[in-house]
């Protein structure tokens, strides 16, 4: 049976960024707090975390004055950096590059918007990390779109800029836009201008983990939990090969997945760290 692994799987540039920024402190004997889980990965967090690295929430700010905190790929608000300067915590800021750009784009189109009365519209998930920065970026006035029907909450006789999550589907995007357009018609608005603000990696790999799935008999698709881009991309890998299995560590691995398989392929999320990835792949080799 051979085994064989994504050459496309693996950390997205902003979450080795971040990872990095958050490695180089700690190898410099400092004392480092990480403002949620860098990374939606279980096994890597607890990597980190062996190295030091501390994990904590938005409560735990007012305890930590002088103490550097790290903000994760996703991004956070405006106002968490405010709270951070009254309290003298230095913050050490691992945003996306391309997560930044994008808060920069909402704020300009909030700004505009507060003059002409128009809506800004985030296709993302409520309460995500990203989105939470996003929505920081406007003073909480832009509506999070997640389902065709939070479209109700919208007044469509006013303008409106739709973005997306960095790390949404396209085709959920192309769906609601296409739904704002129908109600857009039927309420005689002023127009939709639609910001396609999916980042290319990971839209880009839709694509290739398609065409690995379909190279294999049996998929392994390797990821966290909590990883919205993992469930996007497993769901892409099981509909090409109903061999697909989900496992977030080498435990969950069972034999019988393998049974009559000549090859098998290891893939994962844009979450998902290499090491993990190659841990699990010589576990297979040993079935």
């Amino acid at each position: 049976m051979k085994v064989t692994i994504d050459p496309d799987a693996g950390f997205c540039f902003g979450v080795s960024r971040a990872i990095a920024a958050a490695e180089n402190e700690l190898s410099a004997g400092g004392e480092l707090y990480c403002l949620g889980d860098i990374v939606h990965n279980s096994e890597e967090l607890e990597r980190l975390k062996s190295k030091g690295l501390k994990v904590i929430t938005h409560e735990d700010l007012p305890m930590l004055s002088g103490k550097k905190v790290l903000i994760r790929a996703h991004g956070e608000p405006p106002q968490t950096f405010e709270t951070a300067s009254k309290l003298n915590i230095t913050l050490i800021d691992a945003t996306c590059p391309i997560v930044n750009k994008l808060q920069q784009r909402i704020s300009k189109s909030s700004q505009a918007s507060a003059v002409e009365g128009g809506s800004v519209l985030i296709y993302g998930k409520p309460g995500h990390a990203e989105v939470v920065g996003l929505v920081g970026q406007t003073d909480g006035k832009a509506i999070v779109i997640n389902k065709k029907e939070d479209l109700d909450k919208v007044d469509f006789s006013k303008p409106v800029h739709l973005y997306s999550q960095t790390t949404m589907d396209k085709e959920g995007l192309d769906d609601i836009a296409g739904e704002i357009e129908k109600r857009l018609e039927n309420s005689g608005g002023q127009g939709v201008k639609v910001h396609n603000t999916i980042c290319g990696q990971v839209s880009g790999r839709a694509p290739l983990v398609r065409a690995f799935a379909m190279k294999h008999d049996v998929i392994v698709f390797v990821s966290g939990k909590k990883s919205s881009n993992g469930a996007w991309l497993f769901s892409i890998c099981h509909t090409q090969n109903e061999r697909s299995y989900f496992v977030s560590s080498k435990e969950e691995l069972q034999k019988d997945w393998f049974r009559g398989a000549e090859s098998v392929g290891v893939t994962g999320a844009t979450s998902t760290p290499p090491w993990l990835l190659n841990e699990i792949a010589g576990e297979i080799s040993t079935f």
